[in-house]
């Protein structure tokens, strides 16, 4: 998992303990199984949600995917070819591999081992993921996710922006103990920031344990939280709720959450990677269809009119002549 690492945590900025008594600890109170399917053009995805929670129990988060991590051999690996968005966010998140971006407002790029890239579809954009041209040649590892932020209706029709979000820029923090590397992608934690500017208040970002390490952070109180294993044991919360690969902690109501590492980690990493995310819920009403999120039923029929006619965007010529 070549995600942004360090050479020497202790050189990192340490992430301050909440002040015993003076904060309210987080307590796992559901834990939610991804389940497997495919998405794109065929690719594997470990969706963790929505399904067994819906949406007004993730808000403003639509959905997270764990894409992998798989190893494809030349000519195998997969995307998901051009397609719309209206209403939400799309945040891609690379472990490992390379995926090639392109849209229809002429943002694009390529995002590889622990970069991101950040989407804000707003009032329609059209848009493609795909392996590069050097996975497709060469084959390898795709270890990726892709997690949607909803918008408030007032930024629903906000212009489309795009945000490369280079691994090496990301805020990169030490847990109390020296025993976890945190890198901040975006929000505000323990008054560091990470380098995603978000439209919808949220925090978001990725965690590696040691074993036995404790990762114990302020977490601010209108937020929801979540902590998604990518690899890896460990205990989440104040009743140190056991989790393991593929699962999802919901916190409780709180100031402060915990995670903690086994002292005996399976696989070959000998880690615990989390992914630690929560926002401020939107409460408003959810339309959703496909690749559209809006407010109303004739808010979604308007994007599939507009899709359709053309007016949320067009591939551009080099893109459609291959």
């Amino acid at each position: 998992m070549p995600a942004v690492t360090v050479d020497d945590l202790l050189l990192l900025d340490r992430i301050s303990r909440p002040g015993p008594g003076l904060a309210a600890p987080r307590k796992a109170v559901g834990v939610v199984t991804a389940q497997h399917g495919t998405e794109g053009a065929g690719f594997p995805v470990r969706r963790v949600f929505p399904g067994a929670l819906p949406p007004q129990r993730t808000d403003p988060f639509l959905m997270l995917d764990h894409i992998g991590s798989v190893e494809y051999a030349p000519g195998d690996a997969k995307g998901a070819p051009w397609h719309p968005h209206r209403g939400f966010e799309t945040v891609s998140y690379v472990l490992d591999g390379a995926i090639a971006h392109q849209d229809s407002h002429g943002g694009g790029g390529v995002i590889e081992d622990g970069d991101t890239q950040w989407m804000t579809a707003g009032s329609g954009i059209l848009h493609d993921e795909m392996p590069t041209e050097g996975m497709l040649a060469r084959g390898g590892v795709m270890h990726s996710f892709q997690l949607w932020v909803n918008l408030p209706a007032r930024h629903k029709w906000d212009p489309p922006r795009y945000q490369d979000l280079c691994g090496t820029s990301l805020t990169l923090l030490a847990s109390a103990d020296g025993g976890a590397l945190v890198r901040l992608i975006a929000g505000e934690l323990d008054g560091h920031t990470g380098p995603g500017r978000t439209v919808t208040p949220i925090l978001l970002l990725h965690a590696t344990l040691g074993p036995g390490a404790r990762l114990e952070l302020p977490w601010p109180r209108p937020f929801n939280a979540f902590g998604y294993v990518v690899q890896g044991l460990g205990t989440f919360g104040s009743g140190e709720r056991p989790l393991v690969e593929g699962q999802l902690a919901c916190f409780g109501a709180g100031d402060a959450l915990t995670v903690t590492a086994a002292e005996h980690q399976e696989g070959p990493a000998g880690t615990l990677d989390v992914l630690l995310f929560g926002g401020r819920p939107i409460r408003e009403p959810i339309a959703q269809y496909g690749p559209f999120v809006m407010n109303t039923r004739e808010e979604i029929v308007e994007a599939v009119a507009d899709y359709q006619s053309g007016r949320i965007g067009a591939v551009p010529a080099l893109a459609s002549d291959g």
